[in-house]
Parts: structure tokens; sequence; C-alpha cells
């Protein structure tokens, strides 16, 4: 790469962090205020999907089987890193709930201890609410045997059964 495309490039990089920032209602990355997916009278405004980090609504959106808002926490509950409730976005998702739209939570945390622990947090925090909370399944990756599978997986795979 000589020195003149090595530029470009980052100044491409300085650019689009200038313009690029934090949705003011879900916290997820955009150029706008506010982001499309919060702007769009076509989502349904009465689910919001939680996730862990601004790109982790990229990944759910190229499912195409979301449709609905989100809600970004920046990070999860960690106590050995210092990580508790307060330093997530957890106050603006209860300010949210209270707008009395919203019918369900779908808690998109990582299968980690740490977004295990976020998901139950929120659980008992949202329920006494009324308020539907659910979970994304986790488990054996299609196409996977369980032979390969770890116990951890294999575990939550038997919990999150479906009846057929």
């Amino acid at each position: 790469m000589d020195s003149s495309s090595f530029e470009t490039w980052i100044n491409g990089i300085k650019g689009a962090k200038e313009e690029l920032h934090f949705c003011q209602i879900c916290g997820g990355l955009t150029e706008e205020v506010i982001c499309n997916i919060c702007e769009s009278a076509k989502r349904d405004s009465s689910i919001v999907c939680v996730v862990e980090q601004p790109e982790d609504i990229f990944f759910i959106e190229n499912t195409k089987e979301y449709f609905g808002k989100y809600h970004v926490l920046n990070g999860s509950i960690s106590p050995l890193d210092g990580i508790g409730p307060d330093q997530l976005r957890i106050n603006q998702l209860l300010e949210r709930l209270a707008s009395n739209e919203i019918q369900e939570v779908l808690v998109a945390t990582n299968p980690t201890l740490e977004g295990d622990a976020t998901a139950s947090y929120l659980s008992n925090l949202i329920k006494s609410s009324g308020i539907k909370v659910s979970r994304i399944a986790h488990g054996i990756t299609i196409g996977g045997t369980i032979e390969y599978a770890d116990q951890y997986t294999l575990g939550k795979a038997i919990k999150t059964r479906l009846t057929l």
C-alpha cells in the first residue's frame, strides 16, 4: 500500500469516527441523532431486543427474523471486572419500559456467565412489571454433532429444549 492510499484509508477511518455516534433511544451506532430502526414506523414497537454491544444489532438484523426495536446495554454484568448494573444502560431500559408501549423484552445477551447473569438480573427486574421477558435459545449449532459440543452448550440445549 502506498502512502497516499494509506492516508486515504486513515482519513476514512477518522471521518467515520466523527460521523458515527450512539442513537439517543437504543444506544446503537448511527450517523443521525436517532437511528433508522428507532425511527421506523414499520418496526414492532411492542418488543425490544436487549443486546450487549451495538454491533450485536447488525448480527440480529442479518437473520431477517426479528422486526422489533433494540436496546444496547454497552456490556454485561461482570463483578470480577467491576461492572455492575449501574455501569450498564439498564436505567435507560427501565425508562423505556415505563412508557407502557413495550409488551416483551427479548434478552439477547451472549451465552457466557456474564451474559447469563445479565439476563437473569434483567428478568428478575422486569417480570414484576407484567412485561413478558424472553431469552434467545442456546444450544448445539445447526449441522453440529453432540460429540463436539462442550458440556455447557449441551446443558443449555437440554435446558432450552423445544416440544415437538
